[in-house]
């Protein structure tokens, strides 16, 4: 009985720590879209796109087509 309690905290707290380190944000385009992301947009300098991951499939978005990033709370 100790072993399985010990095996369920041990799996919440690695749950807890992956969660805590997604942080889910929204892309909002001047055109009005809103883009939801998994996890925090980075910025390629080098090509001028703002990329995130959106369901599993990495999406790019021209930086001056976007108007706002914002972290979903």
């Amino acid at each position: 009985m100790k072993t399985k309690m010990l095996m369920l905290a041990c799996a919440m707290s690695g749950f807890a720590v992956m969660a805590g380190c997604s942080s889910p944000s929204v892309i909002e385009t001047r055109e009005g879209n809103q883009i939801m992301t998994a996890d925090e947009p980075e910025t390629d300098n080098d090509t001028g796109f703002v990329e995130a991951e959106k369901d599993g499939k990495k999406v790019q978005v021209n930086k001056s087509d976007v108007k706002s990033i914002e972290e979903v709370k």
